[in-house]
């Protein structure tokens, strides 16, 4: 009998935990595991607003797929089509050309990207905060705003260089928002002048920031943001962005060269060129994560809409702690699927939630209990450091805390944003994805080309 060959679509926290899992449980030389990811590491995303604020180094939060994994192949590129007749999966290559993998078992996790909304201006002028790209690109930019509002006699200049506008009330733009705003403050050390100019706004169509958390907690971190000088403005978005000003939905107008777009994301468009039901473009999945009517497709993580049958919503939460979670349930399940073996329902119960404000400052939800201050961060910092999948990145993510609070920080740029313009986080995410119908027809081709130039496996 061949081996089995098991593709992973994604390096986030949902795949590189089901291969690892994989990996563990399948002995040596008994399947063929591959991985499709454009990038040959996982981001620890939480972390990336610390790497925007220089607080760690872009190397402590991207983990070596290599190390990570031992008998896994990675295929590079991004997966942009599947057909289930087939059992093919289209691979756009870092060449462009297209590219068959084919499959006798699935896992998708191709995560999202950066939600954007049809705002004049948005795509030409806003920076993401998603990506590892993103944060270096973004520390660079906040710093050479400083530095050239410094250096001008003009004072609207110096207002719009030294304004920052952050959208969004989650958990990416709240900890965005205090990290770069500490990042500011020392940074300022150098320009005393700059001190009463610098102003950070959140922006945030919401009530409420942080909701997940409940109103307790949410109320002290409005509180706390407030406090860093950080100016919250609720229930208002964006109406209009161009390159030195930002326009509210309330008619106000901001004098702003930099607009950070933290406002949630969208499930990967992948998930549509299957052709079945998706919630919220999140790809539907049985409380096995298998896709219905395709029992050889599993799905987990961001894009996919899985039944949480432990809790009050009809679907899990799209985060990392359930993804990793749902991640041993899918292994199991690829594995139990391939031997004819009963398979397991995903079951989990959230264990809660934590927020780094930077500096002393969090807040941690736990099962029942509510924290902040040195408690809550003390909290939050080791389950990062628990949750981390390398011991080498969870060395550097240590080092580099205690290397802070020791020495304090650097404000020094890297060079990345030396055009000081927004390298807009739509174009740096775009993928031609395929529709179900294109799918298909391009993975029947592919897959006769491939056969008619090495024959059927």
């Amino acid at each position: 009998m061949a081996q089995p060959r098991i593709v992973v679509v994604g390096a986030g926290f949902g795949g590189i935990h089901t291969l690892r899992h994989l990996e563990r449980r399948i002995p040596a030389g008994m399947a063929d595991i591959a991985l499709v990811a454009p990038n040959d590491y996982m981001l620890y995303s939480p972390l990336v607003p610390q790497v925007a604020s220089g607080l760690l180094t872009p190397q402590s939060v991207a983990m070596s797929v290599h190390r990570l994994m031992k008998r896994t192949r990675l295929i590079p590129g991004h997966a942009v089509g599947v057909d289930p007749a087939d059992r093919v999966v289209v691979v756009r290559r870092p060449t462009g050309e297209l590219s068959p993998v084919p499959y006798d078992r699935l896992v998708l996790a191709p995560g999202g990207l950066t939600r954007a909304f049809d705002i004049p201006g948005l795509t030409e002028h806003a920076f993401g905060a998603k990506t590892l790209a993103d944060a270096v690109l973004l520390r660079d930019h906040v710093l050479a705003q400083l530095e050239l509002a410094n250096d001008t006699r003009d004072p609207v200049e110096r207002e719009e260089r030294c304004r920052f506008v952050v959208v969004g009330g989650g958990y990416t733009g709240v900890e965005t928002a205090a990290s770069l705003m500490r990042l500011c403050e020392e940074a300022a050390k150098r320009y005393p002048e700059l001190r009463s100019v610098i102003r950070w706004h959140l922006v945030d169509i919401a009530p409420k920031v942080l909701p997940e958390l409940g109103d307790r907690l949410g109320r002290k971190a409005l509180d706390l943001l407030r406090s860093m000088g950080i100016e919250v403005k609720l229930k208002v978005s964006v109406r209009e962005v161009t390159d030195d000003k930002v326009v509210l939905t309330d008619g106000r107008v901001l004098p702003c060269r930099t607009l950070i777009w933290a406002a949630g994301v969208t499930p990967s468009p992948l998930m549509e060129t299957l052709g079945k039901p998706t919630q919220r473009g999140r790809l539907e999945v049985d409380a096995e994560l298998r896709v219905p009517g395709i029992p050889d497709v599993f799905a987990l993580g961001d894009a996919a809409a899985v039944p949480d049958l432990v809790g009050e919503s009809p679907y899990c939460p799209p985060t990392a702690q359930y993804a990793t979670r749902e991640a041993a349930t899918a292994a199991q399940n690829v594995i139990a699927s391939i031997l004819g073996r009963p398979l397991k329902e995903f079951r989990h119960k959230d264990m809660g939630l934590v927020v780094d404000l930077s500096g002393n400052d969090a807040l941690a939800r736990v099962m029942d209990h509510e924290l902040n201050g040195l408690t809550a961060l003390g909290i939050t910092r080791g389950y990062h450091l628990a949750a981390i999948p390398s011991p080498t990145a969870r060395a550097r993510v240590l080092a580099n805390w205690g290397i802070r609070m020791f020495t304090g920080g650097e404000t020094s740029r890297l060079g990345f944003a030396e055009a000081v313009k927004a390298a807009s986080f739509v174009s740096n995410e775009a993928v031609d994805y395929m529709d179900a119908e294109s799918a298909a027809r391009e993975g029947r081709r592919l897959m006769e080309n491939l056969e008619e130039r090495y024959g059927r496996d």
